[in-house]
């Protein structure tokens, strides 16, 4: 053996660690306890134990990640799932069929079937609609009442969806009762996901027939929407039709508890973000008037005296700006969940096969030492020459890779629409009876908005 032929051995990579055990647990209940009283300042206090922790939910070890690289190689990895005890909560809504609780070739096949309806080219074909609705959202605050946003909030974000990817005229009255029933059906799915104490959600509790009664609602309106196209006979180049006319892998029609969840995943959780997301810009509006001012000075100079457009939205920055600021900092999704596929290592640490995840992005959106000024509602961040101090993942308000929200174009349309709309009539104040201390439940969103709109 020669000195050349010699290599050095190479050093160990050091072992993954078992993550530390969070402060704070309760015997019995672990830290469900913490997630029940005080879910978000919980969850952002965790980034100081570790980027990632382990957490007691009952009888189950949940691993918390809490650094934006984490979160972000936790999305993209294919060691991790969509699963666990914020999906397994929503089964009852959501369903094991549909696009959002399902994986690996399942969830592609059902990416392929709506993809088409939210490509960026399809989008501006909604424009009119989003149009039409945002001018009639703002036109609603023109009676001098206290203007409810949770319910108008909900109404248009429906309207929207229903009319744009469902081609359904007639959701004024299913609008109000999505509104309704999915309060109490999210509100129960987050104490199922933190306290996860099964047989006592069967029992005739209140509480427990309100939540059934909610859900079964829901279901009865997705299963009206669907028998009413059927009875109609008519086949609109829209995301329904898509769905009625799709195939499965066998060449099959695919069968109808699917074409049932994906209608659910379009109406129920895109309807609940975009509805909590417009609640808190209306709040913005009200809280931090300068900006509001920004924003009819901006959609003035882009628009003259004619209405806002959808070809308008490219150019309204600060608008844009400001939208992306308040899901910053209220992020309708807070929490999100993953289950380890195999044992495999993040960040250093150890995660066993199966293993629950759980990340918020409201504590990742709100961290120190990912912003400057971390709690001021600040659209500049947003600016180009800003925009690049900000940590990769900090903020993902649309999640990234294969389970990146598909309609994220089409939401933030609406969104800058209905803020446009709203900014360049009104000026906002909140009125008695008020209260936009936020409400955690599946979503964020005010405990209730009431506002009177004067006139700019």
């Amino acid at each position: 053996m020669t000195v050349e032929s010699v290599q050095p051995v190479p050093p160990r990579a050091a072992e993954p660690i078992e993550p530390p055990l969070a402060r704070g647990g309760v015997p019995g209940l672990g830290h469900g306890w913490k997630l029940v009283r005080d879910p978000l300042g919980f969850l952002a206090r965790l980034r100081d134990e570790g980027d990632v922790v382990r957490l007691a939910l009952g009888p189950k070890t949940v691993y918390a990640v809490t650094s934006p690289a984490l979160t972000g190689a936790l999305a993209l990895s294919p060691d991790y799932k969509i699963d666990g005890p914020l999906w397994e909560s929503l089964e009852s809504l959501l369903g094991k069929e549909g696009v959002a609780t399902a994986n690996g070739p399942r969830h592609r096949r059902q990416r392929r079937i709506i993809q088409p309806a939210f490509r960026l080219d399809a989008i501006p074909a909604y424009g009119p609609v989003m149009e039409e609705e945002a001018a009639d959202f703002a036109a609603r605050m023109a009676s001098g009442e206290p203007f409810d946003c949770t319910s108008e909030s909900f109404r248009v974000a429906v309207r929207i969806a229903a009319r744009c990817l469902l081609r359904g005229e007639y959701m004024d009255e299913r609008a109000e009762r999505l509104c309704v029933a999915l309060a109490t059906v999210f509100r129960g799915m987050y104490r199922r996901m933190v306290i996860p104490a099964g047989p006592l959600y069967r029992l005739p509790l209140p509480a427990n027939r309100r939540f059934d009664r909610a859900l079964a609602d829901l279901h009865a309106l997705v299963d009206e929407i669907i028998a009413e196209r059927r009875a109609s006979g008519r086949k609109p180049d829209d995301l329904l039709t898509a769905l009625l006319e799709a195939e499965d892998d066998k060449g099959d029609p695919i069968g109808e508890q699917e074409i049932h969840d994906q209608v659910v995943a379009i109406l129920t959780p895109g309807s609940e973000t975009v509805a909590s997301t417009v609640m808190w810009l209306l709040q913005v509006l009200t809280a931090h008037p300068e900006h509001a001012d920004r924003v009819c000075a901006e959609v003035g100079s882009v628009v003259g005296d004619r209405p806002v457009a959808f070809a308008d939205v490219r150019k309204l920055s600060h608008t844009n700006n400001v939208v992306v600021e308040a899901m910053r900092l209220r992020p309708a999704v807070w929490i999100l969940t993953r289950r380890a596929v195999t044992e495999t290592e993040l960040g250093g640490y150890r995660i066993p096969a199966g293993a629950d995840i759980v990340y918020s992005p409201y504590a990742v959106q709100r961290d120190p030492r990912s912003y400057e000024r971390n709690l001021e509602f600040d659209p500049d961040r947003w600016l180009p020459e800003r925009v690049k101090d900000v940590p990769k993942y900090a903020m993902s308000p649309f999640s990234v890779g294969n389970r990146k929200c598909p309609s994220d174009h089409f939401s933030m349309a609406q969104l800058t629409l209905v803020t446009a709309a709203v900014a360049r009539r009104w000026r906002l104040e909140q009125v008695s009876g008020s209260n936009d201390t936020t409400r955690v439940g599946i979503t964020l969103r005010p405990h209730r908005l009431l506002v009177r709109a004067t006139p700019r």
